[in-house]
């Protein structure tokens, strides 16, 4: 049997009754905000969380990392500063 082969609108309409069609079929329904909520402490309880030495040594590891990076940058500005007013001037 020979197929049919849709052309111009006809083949548009095709196409967009298509994609309702998966659209629809994935799908999925929706679900209370209590129920949200409910998954979100749901998922908190399974957090292993830092201890207070685990969490002061990083926040102090990340602290060091801030203030060697901003000095190196405020280097960087200084002498790319430096250096324009040289050309500059």
């Amino acid at each position: 049997m020979a197929k049919t082969k849709l052309l111009g609108s006809d083949r548009d309409k095709k196409v967009k009754e298509q994609q309702k069609a998966a659209k629809k079929a994935n799908k999925k329904p929706r679900r209370s905000i209590g129920r949200f909520f409910k998954d979100i402490i749901g998922e908190l309880k399974q957090v292993t969380w830092p201890t207070w030495k685990q969490l002061m040594v990083t926040t102090g590891a990340v602290l060091v990392f801030i203030m060697i990076m901003a000095v190196i940058v405020g280097l960087f500005d200084f002498g790319l500063g430096r250096l324009l007013n040289w050309m500059v001037n």
